[in-house]
């Protein structure tokens, strides 16, 4: 396997200064990639210190670091606890998740990640997994797609894009990007991008179950990382922002927590500072990907 491109880490040095301050602690990045995060992670660590990064795709491996202080695990980061125990480590220092899609995945047409291409509609970021974008466009009933656009791609026409798609693919198998670009060749040419990163929005999420896979790795965080130590997030869109910031706050994701007659409730964290955390003017001028980046921070409790 060829030596991979990646994106330029967001938010770097903030994520890392945020989240190292113990240079013998152990470390987990959850979105390894093409490994910017770590390997700066890994510059503040001493000989005592570890580094275990989590990723499913396997374009990222072949970045995987040399240095004994370094452990790739090969799967989703949702499997995070239980890999760990395998490793015999039970609490970790603080956890980093970047819970972007890299440049590598979006500028790979045959991901098909971008509405910049025409490849297949694939969009799995595990590409051992059997369900693709085109799968379910192709099988899913039109009430199940409706939801899929509207939830996951806040898109106010969802339900005319899904009616459109099952009475397209009763006529030929929607298969590329191309093809489903052409369904909606009606939207205006000044909303075309919105709308149509809004529908791949909503694919990738359906296909990788990333709501699901964020949901269970905040929980596991809330167990696995000692006392004191640092959770850090950063997010590319209102719907994982929104989780990120409910479950910092209260330890939940929906309802209100419980409180005793002072009004306090225990939430597994404290917020380190209520305002997010953006990239600056020169990040963005130099990275136009890092412009919707948030990031919030943590310490457990």
């Amino acid at each position: 396997m060829r030596k991979m491109e990646y994106h330029k880490p967001v938010l770097l040095m903030e994520s890392i200064d945020a989240l190292v301050e113990s240079s013998s602690g152990v470390y987990v990045d959850c979105t390894f990639g093409g490994g910017g995060h770590s390997k700066e992670i890994l510059s503040r660590l001493d000989e005592r210190g570890k580094l275990i990064a989590f990723d499913q795709d396997e374009d990222a491996w072949d970045n995987a670091i040399q240095d004994d202080r370094f452990e790739l695990v090969k799967q989703n980061f949702r499997f995070l606890k239980n890999n760990l125990r395998y490793l015999g480590i039970k609490k970790v220092s603080g956890v980093l998740a970047d819970l972007g899609v890299s440049s590598h995945q979006f500028d790979t047409a045959e991901r098909g990640f971008s509405i910049r291409f025409d490849g297949d509609l694939d969009m799995r970021m595990n590409q051992n997994q059997k369900l693709t974008a085109a799968k379910i466009l192709n099988s899913y009933e039109e009430e199940k797609l409706a939801d899929v656009f509207f939830y996951y791609g806040e898109l106010k026409s969802a339900r005319r894009m899904a009616r459109e798609i099952v009475s397209e693919r009763k006529l030929n198998p929607i298969r590329t990007i191309g093809q489903l670009k052409q369904i909606f060749h009606y939207i205006p040419k000044n909303k075309e991008n919105k709308i149509l990163a809004q529908l791949f929005q909503s694919l990738r999420i359906e296909v990788n179950d990333e709501m699901a896979a964020l949901r269970e790795l905040l929980i596991q965080c809330g167990e696995i990382i000692e006392p004191g130590g640092k959770l850090v997030m950063i997010s590319y869109h209102s719907l994982e922002d929104r989780l990120v910031k409910r479950y910092m706050k209260t330890g939940l994701f929906e309802g209100e927590p419980e409180r005793d007659i002072y009004g306090n409730w225990e939430a597994p964290f404290k917020v380190v500072q209520s305002k997010v955390i953006i990239p600056d003017g020169n990040e963005i001028e130099e990275n136009p990907r890092a412009r919707s980046a948030k990031m919030r921070v943590a310490i457990k409790n």
